[in-house]
This record gives structure tokens, C-alpha cells and sequence, in this order.
């Protein structure tokens, strides 16, 4: 089977996946989700959905400093990476080795479209379905915004990092009904407080991934921004592209009470 991943990288498999490593939060929770749980054989020590994957997967470092030895030691024949939250060398020197399958996720589209793939690749093709009429089902009952209330994102502190254009999170807000002012960049720009005066947004939200925002964030950042409204929020439901956006919907329009209460 040739498959061809996101990145239009493609490889080919002899058989069906027995021995796969993900390096990918969200699509290790994807696979638990397709019912791969005896083929999976390592994951990342950011891959804590299961939790019991944890303890009974191995663990292959982390997603920016993957140990590729011993993924090597492991034998996969199947490696799940992504663009963004893998370095993309070592997602090269996997490749000279091993069939490596990179998701590069921006939108919802193109989220339903991985899930799919993996499905197919893997031979879980109807789990993979099912999964998708769920997150379709799901996102029917979204409650969106009313008159597209302006909002930062942020992800990282020192420095201080915003989601910005072609971002998985900036198509959930933008979805939702936010209206992003650090549309125009690209990516994730590196911000500051000044910056944030100077746009002026209705709301400002902390994630708690990459970087875990607390309370006592929230309440630097209003000292600082006293026309802003501060939230923290859960990164999870914002940025995670696989089977977890199931929950989305109902995470979102709790959210949605709390903005507009």
C-alpha cells in the first residue's frame, strides 16, 4: 500500500501497521480511540491520553527531542509525526529508516481528512467513520458567538506568543465566531504587552498547553489589561485535531456562558 500523508510525502507499506510509535499527542489519542491499542508500542512523554498508555507504552522522549535510538531499538513500522509539533530533522533521519506518516493540521477539514487516512492505513477504516460522523455531529450543535467579539490567543510566556493565521486554534476561534486581531500574522508571533494595548481585545484567553497558564497569570495579565477580559481556557479543546474534537462542541458552548454571561 503507497500512502501519501499530509505533507505529500509518500511511502509505501507491505502490510497493514503491527508495530506503530506515535510522536503525536492528539493522533495517539486517536489511535487508542480506533481501538489500536495492541499495536501501539511507543508514544511520547507528552502523550497523556490514555493515561494508562503511560505506563504501558514505551516512551520515546519528547516531541522536540525524540530519542531515535531507541525508536530504532523498537522496530516500528509505522511512525505518526507531525509537522509542527516534530523537528523536521528528525522527522528526516526517521524517514531514511522507517514508513513515516506526517499530518500538517490547520483546519477542521483537514483534521477529519487525517483521521480517515489513519483509518485506512491502519485497516480501522469504519472505526475511523465513526469517529468522524461524531465530530461532525458534534459541531451541528455548536453555539457560535454573536457579533464576533475580538480575542488573543496565547500560548507561551517569556516571550509571550499569540496563535495567529494558518493555526489549527485560529480556525476554532475563527469557527466559534471569534475575531482574531493578530490575524494578519502568521503562525505564531512573538507579542508583547503593548502590543496587546494597542489591539485591544474583548477577551483575552490563556491555554494551558504549550505553556500552563494559571491563575496567577490571568491576574498579572489584568493588572496589565484592564479593557480585556482574561480566561483561562483548555488548550486541549483549541488544538487538539484528533478524536478529542468530539468534545469540542460541548466545551466551547460551556465557554460561550461564560463570555457572554
Amino acid at each position: 500500500m503507497q500512502i501519501i500523508d499530509s505533507i505529500g510525502h509518500k511511502t509505501s507499506l507491505c502490510n497493514i501497521p503491527q508495530r506503530i510509535i506515535s510522536l503525536v499527542p492528539s493522533q495517539t489519542e486517536l489511535l487508542f480511540h480506533l481501538g489500536l491499542n495492541e499495536r501501539v508500542i511507543g508514544i511520547t512523554k507528552f502523550c497523556i491520553h490514555p493515561v494508562s498508555w503511560q505506563k504501558s507504552k514505551t516512551i520515546v522522549g519528547g516531541t522536540k527531542n525524540i530519542d531515535i535510538e531507541k525508536i530504532i531499538s523498537l522496530s516500528p513500522d509505522l511512525i505518526i509525526a507531525n509537522k509542527e509539533e516534530n523537528s523536521f530533522e528528525d522527522i528526516q533521519k526517521l524517514q531514511m529508516r522507517f514508513p513515516v506518516y506526517v499530518s500538517d493540521i490547520t483546519t477542521i477539514e483537514e483534521a477529519t481528512q487525517m483521521i480517515f487516512s489513519v483509518g485506512k492505513i491502519t485497516g480501522f477504516n469504519q472505526q475511523a467513520i465513526e469517529i468522524i460522523d461524531k465530530i461532525n455531529r458534534q459541531f451541528t450543535s455548536l453555539n457560535t458567538l454573536i457579533n464576533k467579539p475580538s480575542v488573543a490567543y496565547l500560548i507561551w510566556k517569556n516571550p509571550y506568543m499569540a496563535a495567529a493565521n494558518h493555526t489549527f486554534i485560529h480556525s476554532i476561534l475563527s469557527l466559534f465566531g471569534f475575531d482574531n486581531v493578530f490575524s494578519d500574522c502568521h503562525r505564531y508571533p512573538q507579542i508583547t504587552i503593548e502590543m496587546l494595548k494597542d489591539q485591544k481585545p474583548q477577551f483575552v484567553l490563556l491555554s494551558s498547553e504549550p505553556y500552563p497558564f494559571k491563575e496567577k497569570h490571568k491576574v498579572e495579565l489584568q493588572e496589565a489589561l484592564s479593557d480585556s477580559k482574561i480566561i483561562l481556557v483548555n488548550g486541549e479543546m483549541f488544538s487538539w485535531y484528533g478524536s478529542r474534537l468530539i468534545n469540542t462542541p460541548k466545551y466551547l458552548n460551556e465557554l460561550k456562558r461564560e463570555i457572554q454571561g
